[in-house]
C-alpha cells in the first residue's frame, strides 16, 4: 500500500492513532486535512461503509471530524458516472439533476421522489459508490430550480483546484499545535452595538481571531458609520482564523467580500442554506450599486471568492474552527438557515452564545429558536424589539390584521404594495396570504412576486429540512407545496411589470423591504400616488432608510428616475405597519430566552438595538436575574476572562 501521511504540524499521535486503526483491507491512500475535517482517501469505499464502526471508533479516539473520500484513481469520468447513475435510478423516482463536486469527490443526485429508490437505499448508494468511484448523496430536488444554487455549483466546478488548496490550508491552520494555554478571551465590538446594522464582533484568544458576522448599515452613507470598524480593531485580514455568519441578511454579511478583496483567504462558516441566500443578496448588491453608479465596495469576483471559501455546516454539528475554538450552529428561528452560534473556547474554559437575530417563538415558516445549550457563560443577545412596549400580538391576531387591511384596499379596487426582504419575511407572508385566500377569508386576487423573491423562495424549497416541521412534511411528503400556489405570479423581468401595474386590485411583493432601491421603487411610485393604494410594512425599518421615513409619515419622497434624475412623489396612499411578523423576538421572548439560560450564565452583553431598547433590556436582565449585564457601544473591548 502506497500510504502518504500528511502531518502539517498536527500532533503526531492524532495521525498515528488514525493510521493504527485503519486495517490494510481499507486500502487507504492518503490522509488529508479538509478544512475542519480529516479526510481518508480509499480505494475500497465499500469496506469502510460496511464496517462503519471503524470510522466511529476513530472519531471517538481523536475527537475530530473524519470523512471517507474516494481515491481519484477509482473515480469514473463524470460522463460515465452520469450514465451509471441514470441507469440505476428508477424512472418513477424522477431524476432531476446531478452535480459532481470535483474537490470533494461527491455526486449530488436530486430526485423528485427519492423514497422510490427502494427500502434498501443505503445498499443502493454503496453500490453506486463502488461502481462510479464517487461518493453519492441523494436528496429530494426542489419543484423550482434555483439559479443561485446553479451559480454556486458552477463556481465550485471551475474553482475545484482552488477549493482543494484552500481546504488543505484551512486544515493546517485549524489543527496547528497550540502555542498557549492562556484562557484570556476578549471581544471587540465592531458594529451593531447601540444600533441596528453592520453587525460584527471580533473574538480573540492568544491562539485565535474569529469574526462573528461582518455586515453593513444600509441606512448610513459615511464609511465610519456604514461598515464594521475593523480599522479600530487593528487587525490584518489574513490574521483572521475564521468568519462565522449567523444568517443571510445584508447587515450581517454584506461586507465579507471586502475581506477577500483585501487579503483574507480563510474560511467563512455558515448553515447550509445561508450560502445561496448570502450569494443571492451579495450579487444583487453589486448589480444595484453598478446601476446606480454609487461606490462599489466589491465586484462579482470578490463574491465568487467568498463562495469558494465558504464551509457550510448542518445544525448541531461540533466543528473545530481554530486550535482552541469549536463551533456549533443552532436554529435561530429568524430566517432560513439562521443560526445561534455557540463557541466553545479552550478545554472548557469559556462558552459564548451569540444569538445574531433570533425568534423565540414559532411561525408558519420556521420552528422557534433553540435554547438548549450544554454550557453558556457569556450571552451576546440582540434587542431589536427590546422596549417594554414591544409586545407582539398573538399570531392569529397578527394574521387577521394583515388580512383585514389588505381586504379593505382590495375591495375598494386598490393595490397593496408589501415591501419585504427577499429572504424570510417574504416567504412567511406568502404562506399567510395563500392560506387565507384558500379558506376564503382573503379576497382572491393575483399576488405578484418580483424575481428576487421568487429566487429566494426557490432556495427555501431546496432546503425543506430547515423549515418548520409541518411545512417540511408538506413539501417532502405531499404534492401540495404552498410556495407553488396558483395565486402567485412571478415577475421575472422588468418588461413584465406592466401586468402587476394594470388597473384592478392586486397584491405586489417586492424588494427591498426598507425601500432602499431595487424593484420596489418602480411600484412605490405607482401605488404611492393613488389614494386607493396602500403600502403595508411587515418588517423592521432601520432609522435613516426611506422605509422608516415613509412609516414615520413623510408626505413626499424623492425617487430615482431615468437618467439619474430625481422625481418628487406625493404620498397619497395609505401606509400601515403590521406588527408581529417580525423574525425577531419581542420583549417577552427576549426575557424568556435569558430565563432559560440563566442558571449557567455569568455575563450578558446586549447588542443589535436602538440605544433605548438596548438600555431597557440591559436594565431588565440585570434586575430580574441579578446577572452582570452591559450594553456597550461600537469600538469597545470587553475582557471575558
Amino acid at each position: 500500500m502506497n500510504l502518504t501521511e500528511k502531518n502539517h504540524g498536527q500532533p503526531a499521535n492524532v495521525m498515528a492513532t488514525i493510521l493504527q486503526n485503519l486495517p490494510a483491507e481499507a486500502e487507504i491512500t492518503r490522509v488529508e486535512y479538509e478544512g475542519p475535517r480529516i479526510a481518508l482517501y480509499t480505494k475500497k469505499p465499500r469496506f469502510l461503509y460496511e464496517h462503519n464502526f471503524i470510522i466511529s471508533d476513530i472519531v471517538n479516539l481523536v475527537k475530530k471530524r473524519v470523512v471517507v473520500r474516494t481515491d481519484k484513481s477509482i473515480r469514473r469520468s463524470e460522463e460515465e458516472a452520469r450514465e451509471i447513475i441514470g441507469n440505476a435510478v428508477p424512472a418513477e423516482a424522477g431524476l432531476q439533476q446531478m452535480f459532481f463536486d470535483d474537490a470533494l469527490g461527491e455526486a449530488l443526485v436530486e430526485l423528485k421522489k427519492p423514497n422510490l429508490i427502494g427500502p434498501d437505499r443505503d445498499s443502493s448508494t454503496v453500490n453506486l459508490v463502488e461502481e462510479t468511484g464517487w461518493r453519492i448523496k441523494i436528496r429530494k430536488g426542489p419543484p423550482m430550480p434555483s439559479n443561485t444554487i446553479q451559480t454556486i455549483y458552477h463556481i465550485f466546478k471551475t474553482g475545484a483546484d482552488d477549493r482543494e488548496r484552500f481546504l488543505r490550508e484551512a486544515g493546517d491552520r485549524i489543527f496547528r499545535i497550540k502555542l498557549s494555554s492562556d484562557p484570556e478571551i476578549t471581544i471587540h465590538t465592531l458594529g451593531a452595538f447601540n444600533e441596528v446594522g453592520r453587525s460584527s464582533v471580533l473574538v480573540t484568544t492568544p491562539e485565535s481571531k474569529i469574526l462573528l458576522d461582518c455586515g453593513i448599515h444600509p441606512g448610513q452613507k459615511h464609511p465610519w458609520d456604514a461598515y464594521p470598524r475593523l480599522d479600530w480593531a487593528n487587525i490584518e485580514f489574513d490574521e483572521l482564523d475564521a468568519v462565522i455568519v449567523s444568517h443571510a441578511h445584508m447587515d450581517h454579511h454584506a461586507f465579507i467580500p471586502v475581506l477577500y478583496k483585501y487579503g483574507y483567504d480563510g474560511p467563512v462558516y455558515s448553515a447550509e442554506p445561508t450560502l445561496p441566500l448570502m450569494t443571492l443578496l451579495q450579487q444583487d448588491f453589486v448589480k444595484i450599486a453598478s446601476i446606480e453608479g454609487s461606490n462599489v465596495l466589491y465586484d462579482m469576483k470578490d463574491v465568487r471568492e467568498a463562495v469558494k471559501h465558504t464551509i457550510t455546516l448542518p445544525y448541531g454539528l461540533v466543528t473545530d474552527v481554530s486550535p482552541d475554538v469549536k463551533l456549533v450552529l443552532n436554529n435561530a428561528g429568524h430566517i432560513l438557515g439562521s443560526a445561534i452560534c455557540h463557541l466553545h473556547i479552550g478545554d472548557g474554559a469559556h462558552n459564548i452564545i451569540y444569538t445574531g437575530d433570533f425568534k423565540y417563538g414559532p411561525t408558519m415558516l420556521l420552528d422557534p429558536a433553540t435554547s438548549n445549550f450544554p454550557r453558556a457563560e457569556t450571552l451576546i443577545m440582540e434587542s431589536t424589539y427590546g422596549a417594554k412596549e414591544d409586545i407582539m400580538p398573538s399570531r392569529e391576531e397578527v394574521e387577521m390584521n394583515l388580512v383585514n387591511t389588505v381586504n379593505k384596499t382590495l375591495t375598494e379596487g386598490g393595490k397593496v404594495l408589501i415591501p419585504s426582504p427577499a429572504v424570510g419575511r417574504s416567504q412567511e407572508i406568502m404562506l399567510v396570504l395563500n392560506q387565507y385566500m384558500k379558506n376564503g377569508a382573503l379576497m382572491e386576487c393575483p399576488i405578484f412576486l418580483e424575481g428576487m423573491i421568487s429566487e429566494a423562495t426557490a432556495i427555501h424549497m431546496s432546503y425543506p429540512e430547515y423549515l418548520a416541521r409541518g411545512l417540511k412534511s408538506q413539501i417532502l411528503d405531499t404534492e401540495e407545496n404552498p410556495f407553488m400556489s396558483e395565486y402567485f405570479t412571478n415577475i421575472e423581468h422588468a418588461s413584465n411589470r406592466d401586468e402587476a401595474l394594470r388597473e384592478g386590485p392586486a397584491i405586489i411583493m417586492a424588494t427591498s423591504g426598507m425601500l432602499e432601491g431595487g424593484p420596489v421603487m418602480e411600484y412605490l411610485e405607482n401605488v404611492a400616488s393613488s389614494e386607493k393604494g396602500k403600502i403595508v410594512f411587515v418588517s423592521y425599518q432601520i432609522p435613516g432608510t426611506l422605509g422608516r421615513r415613509v412609516l414615520d409619515g413623510a408626505r413626499q419622497v424623492s425617487l430615482p428616475h431615468d437618467g439619474g434624475k430625481i422625481r418628487i412623489v406625493d404620498m397619497r396612499c395609505a401606509v400601515e405597519k403590521i406588527e408581529g411578523f417580525s423574525g425577531h423576538s419581542d420583549y417577552n421572548q427576549l426575557i424568556r430566552f435569558v430565563a432559560r439560560l440563566r442558571p449557567k450564565l455569568k455575563h450578558v452583553i446586549v447588542n443589535h438595538g436602538e440605544r433605548r431598547k438596548v438600555e431597557n433590556v440591559t436594565n431588565a436582565v440585570s434586575r430580574m436575574f441579578r446577572l452582570p449585564t452591559s450594553g456597550p457601544d461600537v469600538m469597545e473591548a470587553i475582557r471575558l476572562r
